[in-house]
């Protein structure tokens, strides 16, 4: 199959990307849910179900480099190509997508994407967010330019993350001992943050994962514009 900007893809091949999209959301929660049993006792399952940057700091003096930078940077960059691509297929949905659920590039968005075309190195490089991969894709980033970035702004969040880890050690055994002992109350803490989002997330009928749901439910009125812009990504390369 061939990939096309501005161009949905059978149905079943964006389901299956919107389904993973949800599992990696649902993972993050889990990790949040689970940080106060999983920091001290199960710290490469913690970043493998959410590499935030406070989990990632959290295990850097539990586990091996090979251990943190493998499963970090795994689980950093899974989602990305994902949200690369529904911004490459869906284009101005996807754009209004991201303004809808983004109080922080919604606004950016709406002012045109020329900010974004001006900063894209930039911001792939250093905050590859979903709405930053997402608009990537809507606005013609190069497949290889993505990834290149991409993936050298990962590992050098990772290399950041971890010697300032090995720099604050004890700052971070110090926290992990905390957590530790008070367990209960930190799982209560997250418990709550957890719920809070759950419910912000299903209480209207804005929520990430029917938007998302709902970009797929619009493959048939997506048509391609011009040449240009179904120009296949293997074409790019």
């Amino acid at each position: 199959m061939i990939l096309q900007r501005n161009v949905a893809p059978p149905k079943i091949v964006s389901r299956i990307v919107i389904g993973l999209v949800i599992f990696f959301f649902v993972a993050a929660l889990a990790g949040d849910l689970l940080l106060a049993d999983f920091v001290d006792k199960r710290p490469l399952a913690l970043i493998a179900l959410s590499a935030r940057n406070r989990n990632l700091l959290l295990v850097t003096e539990q586990l091996s480099a090979v251990s943190y930078y493998t499963v970090g940077f795994i689980r950093l960059i899974a989602a990305d190509p994902l949200f690369f691509l529904l911004g490459y297929w869906y284009g101005d949905k996807a754009i209004a997508w991201i303004e809808r659920r983004s109080r922080t590039y919604g606004p950016l968005v709406r002012d045109g994407e020329s900010w974004f075309r001006k900063g894209a190195y930039f911001f792939i490089f250093a905050a590859p967010n979903q709405y930053v991969c997402a608009l990537a894709g809507a606005t013609g980033i190069k497949l290889k330019t993505f990834f290149a970035l991409n993936i050298s702004g990962t590992i050098a969040r990772l290399v950041i993350i971890w010697y300032l880890g090995k720099t604050i050690e004890p700052w971070v055994s110090g926290t992990v001992d905390f957590i530790g002992r008070y367990r209960i109350w930190v799982f209560g803490f997250m418990l709550l943050g957890v719920l809070w989002t759950v419910f912000g997330e299903f209480r209207g009928d804005n929520s990430e994962i029917k938007s998302l749901v709902d970009l797929s439910n619009e493959d048939d009125e997506t048509k391609p514009t011009t040449d240009a812009d179904t120009t296949a990504i293997d074409a790019e390369q």
